[in-house]
């Protein structure tokens, strides 16, 4: 079926005007990278705001809506993971993770893998609390009891799909649109079953016209959109909006750590890679000296999640503190070197006028 650029358009403002947003660019919900300051210029700007909320406590999931609201009358969405199953624990296979972290920064407890996330149920409540115009989902799909109290409030709920399927199963449990995210995305891949992240993985040209196909409710591209072009083509393939992650952490509104933030620039599309080796779940980073090291043969496999998480906590934050980008956990989607270093209204702006121009 041929689709117009009459068509693309009047599908994006009519999503726009569903959301109260005058641009379709959504920025992605990046848990530990999503500061008030970002959304709220996003917003400003027209588009739409974002929380990653994963490892934040309900009293910070509604502080941070607070924040967002008292600097702008924009929208915003909040999300969390769904809860993974109790992860089997294995401590001889946890020591020889411990053992190789300890060549690349401080010595890890056998505690470090103990850590959990915040209570599940009381986040969904805190967002609730929060009100916000959208709450979203990722690595799964919300019980029927929260997404009765969601419709119940007047909140849309956005469901983040890596593959077909999941789309339709996210439509049929009642979501309002779905998040294609194609496999050229940063951070954690959403895939709804943990050990198929790696082996669904979907170049977004391929699972957005497939997807738009396959439901009848809007559906918003995602993975390695990082210009006007990308933006365009995501509409001329179905999508009602673009939503974007990677793209907006060299923003200073972001508050990116430096070497993060100049790795961004530099970095190709081969230069990212999909791998556990920061939490157990499947996401993508650039390749560091430790990513290389840990994806290699000698290196032990990685604990699952959370517990991986817990033993790189140590890495992390003495990578984070020396400024070393090597020991640093440096999310990145495979357009990283298109992200500008300008303030994230001005990239708003300058994405949705290319985009626009391109399909007038």
């Amino acid at each position: 079926m041929t689709i117009s650029r009459a068509q693309c358009l009047e599908r994006t403002r009519n999503f726009c005007s569903d959301y109260s947003l005058r641009i379709p660019i959504l920025l992605a919900p990046m848990a530990g990278a999503s500061p008030p300051s970002l959304s709220i210029a996003i917003a400003n700007a027209g588009g739409l705001g974002a929380c990653g909320a994963l490892l934040m406590a309900p009293a910070a999931i509604k502080g941070w809506a607070s924040d967002v609201r008292a600097a702008s009358n924009g929208g915003f969405q909040l999300n969390l993971w769904i809860p993974d199953p109790k992860p089997q624990r294995d401590a001889a296979a946890e020591k020889a993770v411990r053992s190789f972290l300890a060549k690349w920064g401080p010595e890890v407890p056998a505690s470090a893998g103990d850590q959990t996330p915040p209570d599940f149920e009381a986040q969904c409540e805190a967002m609730l609390e929060a009100g916000p115009t959208i709450i979203s989902s990722i690595m799964g799909l919300y019980p029927p009891a929260f997404v009765a109290r969601m419709k119940a409030s007047g909140i849309r709920w956005f469901a983040n799909v890596t593959t077909v399927a999941e789309a339709k199963a996210a439509q049929a449990a009642g979501a309002d649109a779905v998040v294609a995210q194609g496999m050229e995305a940063g951070g954690h891949r959403g895939a709804f079953d943990a050990a198929q992240a790696e082996v669904r993985m979907v170049g977004l040209f391929s699972l957005l016209p497939a997807v738009v196909e396959a439901v009848k409710i809007p559906v918003i591209a995602s993975g390695g959109i990082g210009n006007a072009r990308g933006v365009a083509a995501a509409l001329v393939l179905g999508a009602s909006a673009a939503q974007i992650g990677t793209g907006f952490l060299r923003c200073p509104e972001a508050k990116t750590h430096p070497a993060w933030a100049e790795a961004l620039a530099v970095t190709p599309p081969e230069g990212t890679t999909v791998s556990r080796v920061f939490s157990g779940r499947a996401g993508r980073s650039i390749m560091t000296d430790y990513v290389r090291a840990a994806t290699s043969r000698d290196a032990p496999a990685p604990a699952p999640y959370p517990v991986q998480r817990g033993l790189t906590s140590a890495l992390r934050e003495s990578g984070g503190k020396s400024g070393d980008v090597h020991r640093m956990q440096a999310w990145a989607g495979q357009s990283a070197a298109m992200a500008r270093a300008d303030p994230a209204d001005e990239i708003v702006r300058f994405l949705w006028q290319g985009a626009h121009a391109l399909l007038a």
